[in-house]
């Protein structure tokens, strides 16, 4: 599983949640300690950007990790990649 796809899905996945609770990028990056800009890298699943930013990230919403096996891509997500 390439492991760009796997931070690309993490990114997605916290910024659903984050518009599910209905706060903002800004509220979220001070709840976590970080700027904005590392929220919207974080969402965008940066690859750049330290496990501990999205530890912070997933911490600011009260979740965590769980590993599971990892779904076969879809046509969307490798059109993304690409």
């Amino acid at each position: 599983m390439d492991h760009a796809l796997l931070i690309s899905r993490l990114g997605r996945q916290i910024r659903e949640k984050r518009m599910n609770r209905g706060i903002t990028q800004a509220q979220l990056a001070e709840l976590a300690g970080l700027t904005r800009q590392k929220v919207i890298a974080v969402e965008k699943g940066a690859l750049s950007v330290s496990m501990m930013a999205y530890a912070r990230v997933l911490g600011a919403l009260e979740c965590e990790l769980k590993v599971i096996p990892a779904a076969m891509p879809t046509l969307e997500e490798l059109g993304e990649l690409f």
